[in-house]
């Protein structure tokens, strides 16, 4: 299951990549996503940056502080 709300960059959280997916949702950008398996079993899906994304792979964790975007942790 997925959040029911939509995480801002006020929301911390910490997580192991479960997957990895790119779409262009509105048929001209690019958007980058992973889905995220926090501590308490829940899943989250995130929109990161082309960087990040680029850096990552399946198993690796990442950590989003308030105020900041995601990084690679």
């Amino acid at each position: 299951m997925f959040k029911s709300h939509k995480n801002g960059r006020d929301d911390a959280w910490e997580g192991v990549v479960t997957k990895r997916s790119r779409g262009m949702l509105d048929g001209s950008n690019m958007y980058h996503f992973v889905e995220v398996r926090l501590a308490d079993g829940a899943s989250l899906k995130v929109r990161i940056s082309r960087r990040l994304w680029k850096s990552i792979e399946v198993g690796d964790r990442i950590v989003s502080r308030p105020g900041a975007d995601p990084v690679k942790g």
